[in-house]
């Protein structure tokens, strides 16, 4: 308990988005050690940089990436990270990420009726050792700033539940489906070979309390700032998990965590 609160004590923790190679490389190798090294998650057979204990693909080069860096520990500094990808910049490109797994047809026909930028956010991964309040609130600060400077209208992206049987996570994904689901004109939906209905159980099938407490940790932090889900969810093997869509209104969050944010800075 001793070394516990003293590891605390000496902290220096911090955010800020990636400036250059040398950081991205940093925020890949995080993702390495907790996707694939501690979820299970497969490596392409195209993925060279797997073998250099890397996370890599052709999104990194296009997407801005947030750092919590603890500048008291040896090594890399680099503990929690997330990617992201702005419309603007997806279309220009290759689109977005989770447009492999989602039709997003309705959720970016909305923001160009709206005239607002959306933002999707992914590969977001904490060093086991920081998962604490602390890490968490400086992510959520780095996003918020984010958000306000690029003025964003929606953010979105992947979350996932872990390992690859939905039989393992039905009460949590029946839940998501009864109680979180966004309206038609925001309701992305799971497509292709590996999608599979939301909510396989009916309404008093389960415990709504208990199914709760058994939604992965990012999964309820969505949640509780407002976020929705789409239409089914996606079979990743690759990456070992079940991957639900999930929608957040900036207007939303900015309701709920402006002045907390405003007091940690």
């Amino acid at each position: 308990m001793m070394t516990q609160a003293l590891d605390r004590v000496e902290r220096r923790l911090a955010v800020r988005l990636a400036d250059g190679a040398a950081d991205v490389v940093a925020a890949q190798r995080l993702r390495y050690d907790i996707f694939f090294r501690d979820m299970g998650a497969t490596p392409e057979p195209q993925a060279a940089d797997a073998g250099q204990g890397r996370d890599v693909d052709p999104y990194d080069m296009l997407c801005d990436h947030l750092l919590v860096e603890d500048h008291a520990r040896a090594g890399s500094p680099v503990v929690g990270t997330y990617r992201l990808l702005r419309q603007s910049v997806a279309e220009a490109h290759d689109g977005f990420y989770s447009a492999h797994e989602f039709d997003l047809s309705a959720v970016i026909a909305h923001g160009r009726r709206e005239g607002v930028e959306l933002l999707e956010l992914g590969r977001s991964c904490v060093d086991p050792a920081y998962r604490d309040a602390g890490t968490i609130q400086l992510l959520w600060r780095g996003i918020a700033d984010y958000l306000q400077r690029h003025r964003i209208g929606h953010m979105f992206g992947c979350a996932s539940f872990p390992g690859t049987d939905p039989a393992e996570h039905a009460e949590g994904l029946s839940l998501l489906a009864h109680n979180h689901m966004a309206v038609p004109e925001l309701r992305a939906r799971a497509i292709g070979a590996h999608a599979i209905p939301l909510g396989p159980l009916p309404l008093g099938g389960y415990d709504p309390r208990i199914a709760s407490r058994r939604l992965p940790p990012l999964i309820k932090a969505y949640l509780r700032v407002g976020a929705e889900v789409g239409d089914g969810a996606y079979i990743d093997h690759a990456f070992n998990t079940i991957d639900v869509f999930v929608l957040m209104p900036v207007a939303r969050i900015a309701a709920r965590y402006a002045q907390r944010f405003e007091v940690a800075a």
